[in-house]
């Protein structure tokens, strides 16, 4: 594949997985995060090592512009434009309604969908000059027919994640595709921390394949995305969730 690829929050659990399956095709990897540094050039220090590609740990807070502006410079001077946008950074603050602030609610669309938005208007100007171009946006169930009470804020960002999907994919083609992908429970350390095992098992049960999916299970599917194997792919989201069955 041979592709210069940028990963937001690739420091987490699908993240990771994904810098690590693009890195075996052969991909320089730039992996961003925002607060975990440690966790960043560690992952980056292996997948230099053990897939012998370029890799660039870079930070920056994907909800400011400015700062993805630079990132995006760093980027292309250590590894040259970036032809892969993965938007996986993403937050979750869950709370109530009646207790949610505005400024959590802000936050996490700032973050989730904004951030999205930033990245992509960042490094698609190159990839319209060089006539290519692949955006995957991870997004979720969440923004399907997923839903907790606790996380209408993350539900909202997803959706709008779905929608800037379809939006963009319109804006960018021919050469740009731009898809989305919507886990459902995925088994990461982050997402199945602070949950009973009461909840848990009762959101497994949900679950056709009654397990929670992988990280890497999601990462093969943005492998197959990127690949030229799905270049009559374009402006769809594809759910990976073992056949969940939405919740309310």
């Amino acid at each position: 594949m041979g592709k210069t690829v940028l990963i937001t929050g690739a420091s987490g659990g699908i993240g990771s997985a994904i810098a690590l399956e693009l890195a075996k095709e052969g991909c320089d990897i730039a992996v961003h995060y925002f607060s975990n540094r440690e966790k960043a050039e560690t992952l980056a220090e292996e997948i230099r090592r053990d897939c012998n590609v370029n890799t660039l740990s870079v930070q920056a807070d994907v909800s400011k512009e400015e700062e993805v502006v630079e990132m995006v410079k760093a980027i292309e001077e250590h590894l040259g434009p970036v032809d892969i946008l993965i938007n996986n950074a993403g937050i979750d603050m869950p709370n109530l309604f009646s207790l949610k602030t505005a400024e959590e609610f802000r936050r996490v669309l700032d973050v989730n969908t904004v951030g999205a938005y930033n990245c992509a208007r960042a490094v698609t100007p190159s990839m319209k000059e060089r006539g290519y171009g692949r955006i995957i946006n991870i997004a979720s169930t969440n923004g399907i027919n997923t839903y907790y009470p606790m996380c209408f804020d993350y539900d909202a960002s997803k959706a709008a994640l779905i929608s800037l999907t379809h939006n963009l994919a319109v804006q960018l083609s021919p050469d740009i595709h731009v898809n989305a992908v919507a886990p459902g429970f995925i088994g990461t350390e982050k997402e199945l921390e602070g949950y009973d095992e009461e909840f848990l098992k009762e959101e497994e049960e949900k679950i056709l394949v009654k397990r929670y999916g992988k990280p890497e299970e999601v990462a093969h599917l943005i492998r197959f995305l990127v690949s030229s194997e799905a270049d009559f792919i374009n402006n769809t989201v594809i759910r990976i969730d073992g056949g969940q069955i939405g919740s309310v």
